[in-house]
């Protein structure tokens, strides 16, 4: 193989994931330089073959080297996301898999099923959330690394490249945080649409009642996409303000409202699973629970709605 025919190789492999406008003045720039190269090694008297080789080696892998011309990122999550995104998956790990554990547990006990069974059932469920809280958490900071501005590079750093300061309340942790449960809830009534999450008479049924299906159901994602663009608009402007809370707010009303309604009508639960708590605990049991719910849907959306208040207070 002669010189040329291998340097040609080493252009054309770096040229491969090279945008196509700049690919023609990219390769003839690099075959330039290594002529260079190879000229000044051949003149300090070196074979023009191990002078091709020589330089061909120090430049390494083409592909790291078309990367570095064209700014390509080849990482996953860089220094720049890299710690916040630590440190809330560290959150979400401590807090949404026990929750998930504790949810299917207290459905399993509903539905009458085996302590073994309950036992199997919140392990499983709790290892399924583990996998889509790492998965989501990280897409979601992968795409913040490949839309966002580009990665600080530790070794060049300066002063002028730190960043603005931001108000309490319009952290990217908060931001993504928000995002992953949001993400979370649009999963599980998915999966309980399709799977179920309770275990009835040895098969799967899903906890909501199936009528919810479609209407309630798209709007339940409407309103999920409607928060999830408050808190966007948060980040974006730095700070909780009056307004954004009085919107979010209206938002956790409407929600809860919608399922109270629900809730009271005997149409946000499985009739099938409220038969089977019945069957298990006695009639009254279908009573307390749906209390219980009603308490905890509400004391959720009035928490919500006066956190962010209090930031928009605190950023006033």
């Amino acid at each position: 193989m002669d010189a040329a025919t291998l340097t040609d190789r080493y252009v054309d492999a770096a040229m491969r994931t090279v945008p196509e406008k700049q690919r023609e003045d990219l390769a003839a720039e690099l075959q330039a330089s290594i002529a260079d190269q190879v000229d000044a090694r051949i003149e300090g008297g070196e074979a023009p073959e191990a002078a091709e080789r020589a330089v061909l080696t120090d430049l390494g892998d083409p592909d790291k080297l078309a990367a570095g011309y064209t700014g390509r990122i080849l990482h996953l999550i860089g220094p720049r996301y890299y710690l916040d995104w630590w440190r809330l998956l560290k959150l979400l790990l401590w807090t949404v898999p026990a929750c998930a554990a504790f949810g299917i547990a207290l459905g399993q006990l509903i539905s009458g099923a085996p302590v073994g069974t309950v036992i199997w059932q919140a392990l499983f469920g709790a290892g399924q959330t583990i996998l889509h809280v790492c998965f989501w958490t990280t897409l979601v900071f992968v795409l913040l690394e490949r839309t966002g501005h580009e990665t600080m590079d530790p070794s060049t750093w300066t002063p002028d490249r730190l960043p603005e300061p931001r108000q309490s309340g319009a952290r990217i942790t908060d931001l993504v945080g928000s995002l992953v449960w949001l993400a979370i809830i649009a999963g599980a009534v998915i999966w309980d649409s399709i799977l179920g999450l309770t275990y009835l008479d040895g098969q799967w049924t899903p906890f909501l009642d199936p009528a919810l299906w479609p209407w309630w159901i798209v709007g339940l994602f409407a309103l999920l996409v409607a928060v999830a663009a408050v808190n966007v608009a948060v980040y974006r402007r730095g700070a909780w303000t009056y307004r954004l809370a009085t919107l979010h707010g209206i938002l956790d009303l409407i929600g809860a409202g919608g399922a109270l309604f629900l809730l009271a009508n005997g149409r946000l639960v499985n009739p099938d699973v409220v038969a089977a708590i019945a069957r298990t605990g006695g009639a009254d049991l279908p009573h307390i629970l749906g209390a219980l719910l009603a308490v905890g849907i509400a004391g959720i959306a009035l928490w919500d709605a006066i956190d962010a208040f209090l930031r928009a207070r605190r950023a006033a």
